[in-house]
């Protein structure tokens, strides 16, 4: 009986009352996107970040806003902190680490990039090989296995 008046009270509210009631009764998440970016020397774009625990080498990326397609923000975050577009962007994965889900991209630059953000130290085009020493090896791994055509 319970479920029947449920039932009855959600077919008859508005959709914008029942967006409201599904958001405020789920877990909220934080989402990002990361990108392996190649260049025609098949070298990868790494940033030292700021913001970023023990080593602060890694692949660019950021937080995607609210409404933002990842596409779209992964573009954005490029953009702002190197200034160059991508091409052949393709989605690698998706993973879920507690109440934060990642997405990892590959793409193909478009332009040279430079510094234009504050979150950003300093950034430069690696090979396997010459990766900083304290970068993620979990990011690594991604990297090779991008530059060997395994993703």
């Amino acid at each position: 009986m319970l479920r029947k008046i449920a039932r009855t009270v959600w077919d008859i509210l508005p959709h914008s009352v029942l967006l409201k009631m599904i958001r405020v009764t789920q877990a909220k998440f934080t989402v990002s996107a990361a990108v392996v970016i190649v260049n025609e020397k098949g070298e990868v774009l790494v940033l030292n970040h700021a913001l970023r625990f023990n080593s602060g080498w890694g692949l660019p990326g950021g937080f995607m806003e609210r409404g933002e397609q990842p596409e779209d923000g992964i573009r954005r975050e490029i953009r702002e902190e190197t200034g160059i577009e991508l091409d052949s962007l393709r989605l690698l994965s998706v993973r879920v680490i507690g109440s934060h889900i990642e997405m990892m991209f590959a793409a193909v630059s478009v332009g040279e990039p430079e510094v234009m953000s504050r979150e950003i130290l300093e950034l430069g085009w690696f090979t396997p090989e010459t990766l900083p020493e304290k970068m993620s090896g979990g990011q690594k791994g991604l990297i090779g296995k991008v530059l060997n055509g395994e993703v």
